[in-house]
């Protein structure tokens, strides 16, 4: 009891199948703001959202305004290249890449929520943190070394800080979506 006093958080209610679950339903939300926030952010530093196969929804924004394409869309066509031998159409990799990030970002969540449950250096993270992770570790690292983003590109502080920001709001709204969902899954004595 006094465990769970210090922070909200008791041994005996782990389960790692409730904390992906929660995760996931969090990442997916998430996601959803992530994008959101981005396109919000583009209108004000461009006045205009990007021009993308997913709309507002493939969200790597400040990719997009400085390559005209984004680690999603090109995930997608390169999926579709191994599997049906072909590239995507235009309208194809319109749902496509949206199904990309949502695919990370439940999978991120997924992770998180697992990692909540069992580790303590996870939970003091929390969201923001978890989110600075994911932006380190995808963005700044993974995708340059895919070659899904340009590694020779010097892009400007400021979409360094766009993707950032949109990186903390993933990670913030995963967490309180993550809390709520998990609450609702813990057995009622």
């Amino acid at each position: 009891a006094m465990a769970r006093r210090m922070n909200g958080y008791d041994e005996r209610d782990r389960n790692v199948a409730a904390g992906i679950m929660a995760g996931v339903i969090g990442g997916l939300v998430g996601t959803w703001a992530m994008s959101e926030f981005q396109g919000a952010w583009s209108r004000v530093i461009d006045g205009e959202e990007p021009e993308s196969a997913g709309g507002r929804h493939d969200a790597r924004d400040w990719q997009e305004r400085h390559e005209e394409q984004n680690a999603n869309g090109i995930t997608a066509q390169v999926i579709a290249r191994e599997t049906i031998n072909r590239p995507l159409t235009r309208e194809e990799l319109a749902v496509a890449a949206p199904a990309v990030h949502y695919a990370f970002g439940g999978t991120m969540g997924g992770l998180y929520g697992a990692l909540r449950e069992v580790s303590p250096a996870v939970r003091k993270l929390g969201g923001s943190g978890w989110g600075t992770a994911v932006w380190i570790g995808g963005d700044e690292i993974v995708m340059p070394l895919l070659g899904l983003a340009d590694r020779d590109k010097d892009y400007p502080l400021e979409a360094h800080a766009q993707s950032f920001a949109a990186h903390i709001v993933y990670g913030m709204t995963t967490e309180v979506v993550r809390r709520g969902v998990r609450a609702m899954l813990r057995p009622r004595n």
